[in-house]
């Protein structure tokens, strides 16, 4: 599969695509509605950061207890519930006089119901693909949902000016039953991918194999550390430039378009594993500019070019997919999602509280800096495994770690 074209001409792509685009800018919306309502109400960078990205916190409990229903429930009705769930949720935050602790709340919960969406989507998207067109697909995913924050934050960022942020949540709502709606009647029926129940004890038990992988560990911290800390520097958009945070996320979701369309379709799949680090430091590195305080244009360029960093994410997942059995891929990407979504939630809580301290400029400069020492840190890891191969790195030899490994080659 070398083409969008082919691509599109899969059966079940086009409607998974669209709803997967629906849903993205339901979600885009929301955020930037409920941070500004939160920001106007309480002045607080902190939790206008929260309201926005705090939900990522709750997926760590549910990697911790729900992630094993990525691979046990069946992808169609679960996608469409989560949708509709999320659509009365985000309905019920446009309540008049809703108090603080009730939004909070209600984002928790929506976090947590969240935590089983990745995993469920990446599989979904895996059963239809065949594996040649995965990584093409999921570029046209990463830069569907690029393009869709781009259109949803300066939709929103519009709409504000005009709109209350309540009638904002509204419109997400129904942007969420849309997207539930057309799962429900574009996608078949299929089975899980496993069988069992969903339970604790194996999302557990599959979460310990997975992370028994000296690979797999460094491959996912590499996924979700430094973009996660750049996406505390998202989280202060609101609070750097109350009038114009529609305008930087949507450079920002440009930049990551850009990104994902150079590594996913133009960049030769022999080149793309030495891309990671090079792209991450991307990520980070213009961000230290911020520091100097730059005005609303030069930082919308800031913040533009460095999220052409983000392709880094194709080129870390297909390593990750090499290093995992197919019937593991659900949970896989699942604990993938899970665990970046948490890290964005703690980075957006470490930026707040060093914005509260300092200012936004000087949190988005110690985020950024944070996150090319621990892109630095990975990297040399990552060599040190190389020049030992036969050691996993924690005591065990490195073919005791899980079946699939050995698809790694010499990355081993």
């Amino acid at each position: 599969m070398r083409s969008y074209r082919d691509l599109f001409r899969t059966p079940e792509f086009t409607p998974f695509f669209l709803a997967y685009a629906t849903n993205t800018a339901a979600l885009t919306m929301s955020g930037l509605a409920l941070a500004t309502l939160v920001y106007r109400d309480t002045g607080s960078p902190l939790l206008s950061a929260l309201s926005m990205f705090g939900p990522q916190l709750a997926q760590v409990l549910g990697a911790t207890f729900l992630l094993s229903g990525a691979d046990r429930l069946p992808p169609r009705s679960t996608l469409a519930g989560v949708d509709f769930a999320f659509a009365v949720g985000t309905a019920a935050l446009a309540l008049p006089g809703l108090p603080l602790g009730a939004v909070f709340a209600v984002v928790f919960l929506q976090g947590l119901i969240a935590s089983l969406v990745g995993g469920v989507r990446g599989g979904l998207l895996n059963e239809i693909l065949t594996k040649d067109g995965y990584v093409l697909g999921r570029s046209v995913f990463n830069m569907s949902s690029s393009l869709m924050q781009a259109i949803a934050f300066a939709t929103g960022g519009a709409l504000l000016t005009v709109l209350s942020p309540r009638a904002c949540l509204l419109l997400s709502a129904a942007l969420y039953a849309g997207s539930a709606l057309g799962i429900r009647l574009g996608l078949a029926a299929r089975p899980p991918r496993f069988t069992g129940r969903p339970s604790i004890r194996a999302t557990w038990r599959t979460n310990r194999l997975l992370w028994s992988s000296r690979p797999r560990r460094l491959t996912y911290l590499g996924l979700w550390v430094p973009n996660g800390l750049i996406i505390g520097c998202e989280s202060l958009y609101v609070s750097y430039a109350p009038h114009a945070a529609g305008t930087l996320f949507a450079c920002a979701a440009l930049g990551m378009l850009a990104g994902n369309l150079v590594v996913g379709r133009l960049v030769p799949p022999a080149l793309r594993p030495g891309l990671a680090v090079p792209l991450l430091l991307l990520l980070a590195m213009p961000y230290l500019i911020f520091a100097l305080r730059p005005d609303v244009f030069w930082a919308a360029l800031v913040v533009c070019v460095a999220s052409g960093g983000f392709g880094a994410s194709l080129v870390q997942v297909e390593r990750l997919m090499s290093l995992t059995p197919d019937e593991l891929t659900g949970h896989t990407l699942g604990l993938h999602g899970a665990g970046a979504l948490t890290m964005q939630g703690v980075s957006a809580v470490l930026a707040g509280t060093v914005a509260q301290l300092a200012s936004p400029a000087t949190a988005m400069a110690v985020m950024a800096a944070t996150s090319v020492s621990v892109t630095l840190a990975l990297a040399a890891a990552g060599r040190r495994r190389k020049r030992c191969p036969g050691v996993a790195g924690d005591g065990e030899p490195a073919a005791a770690s899980m079946p699939g490994d050995a698809e790694a080659g010499g990355d081993k």
